[in-house]
């Protein structure tokens, strides 16, 4: 009778067993190790709104990505003096964008279904994501500062902005660029989910530690990469505007412009992105009530979709700056198609290919 009793409580603890372990293996969260059994915030339906709009949007973005600036990069080096500042700066701004946008396919395909390219490609595309965006944003504030030092400071700069200057910022800008997206190549990882599939996430640390990680990142993207150059962009514009007005060099407006033009679209489109960034950031440091912070994740996560596409349309958007409204880029880009297309040149006006405007052309400080 004894045993009886202990088989039949034997039977059910094993059944209260399975059943807690198949529950831990039903969460969307990724196996940490050191995991503890903790309610998790429910994230379906953000999903299901992330894989019905993002695949499509990223399968765009990345084509016209790629047209607008392989057609910068083919002027440049064409068409343009290469070793010059601004465009060692212009090219480096070009490949962090490529990079960005060369990341886009993979992750269209994972919204869409799952992560089939394996633990390394998990790894090398997330990391390649995170430094087209750190690096396109630094990149445009030190071509905004170079600026400054061509309009504010010409004659003491003009010693200063050689080759060498050019090549040695951009190295640092990658090196940081690098060093701040280093936490992918550590904590992305591919584990099975059992509802939606192969997953590309953090896994295999302590869910705290990785937490304090993303803690960081949030911050540190805020501050590093959209506070300070943002604070940096409105103190060189403001030099830059107050030395033209006193001056009246009136032929560096365009080309300031032409900067200020994609400084502020650059900074309307990552604006929101960075405001829910910093809000994710809050709520891991201060939310306590379960309840009210699953319905603040519910919330930031669809915000994070919503204001993320809208960020990343500027790799879309910039490019068409450089090709349309540069002056020079312009003509370039007339030429091209008038080189090509010959029932074109007749179109062509006649100033373009004067022998005055080629000369106003080369005093302007247009990309």
């Amino acid at each position: 009778m004894e045993d009886e009793q202990n088989y039949e409580y034997d039977e059910q603890y094993n059944e209260k067993y399975l059943d807690m372990f198949n529950n831990s293996e039903n969460t969307s969260y990724p196996p940490y190790e050191g995991y503890e059994l903790v309610q998790h915030c429910s994230t379906s339906n953000v999903n299901q709104f992330g894989s019905a709009i993002i695949p499509y949007f990223y399968y765009i973005n990345f084509l016209l990505s790629y047209l607008g600036n392989w057609l910068v990069l083919f002027i440049i080096v064409k068409l343009e003096k290469v070793n010059s500042v601004t465009n060692i700066f212009l090219l480096n701004l070009v490949t962090s964008n490529i990079l960005f946008a060369s990341s886009l396919p993979f992750l269209a395909k994972y919204h869409s279904s799952e992560w089939i390219f394996g633990t390394v490609l998990c790894k090398l595309v997330s990391s390649a994501h995170l430094i087209g965006f750190y690096s396109s944003i630094l990149f445009l504030t030190l071509m905004t500062f170079d600026r400054y030092l061509a309009v504010v400071h010409a004659v003491s700069a003009a010693k200063s902005r050689k080759r060498a200057y050019a090549i040695g910022a951009s190295l640092i800008v990658w090196f940081i660029s690098v060093l701040a997206s280093l936490n992918e190549l550590v904590f992305k990882g591919v584990w099975k989910d059992s509802e939606q599939g192969l997953m590309c996430d953090e896994t295999g640390y302590d869910a705290n530690v990785v937490e304090q990680w993303n803690l960081v990142s949030y911050y540190m993207q805020f501050l590093l990469f959209f506070l300070l150059p943002l604070f940096m962009v409105m103190y060189c514009y403001t030099c830059i505007t107050v030395r033209i007005m006193s001056t009246r060099m009136r032929e560096k407006w365009h080309s300031v412009k032409l900067i200020f033009i994609i400084m502020f679209t650059f900074f309307v489109c990552w604006t929101p992105y960075n405001i829910v960034i910093l809000l994710k950031a809050i709520q891991i440091s201060t939310a306590d009530d379960a309840n009210r912070k699953c319905n603040q994740v519910e919330a930031l996560n669809y915000g994070l979709y919503v204001t993320r596409n809208i960020a990343f349309l500027y790799c879309c958007i910039s490019p068409m700056f450089y090709s349309f409204l540069g002056k020079r880029f312009r003509n370039h880009f007339r030429k091209l198609l008038s080189k090509n297309m010959p029932c074109l040149a007749r179109h062509r006006p006649a100033s373009l290919s004067s022998k005055s405007t080629a000369q106003r052309t080369s005093h302007t400080n247009d990309f």
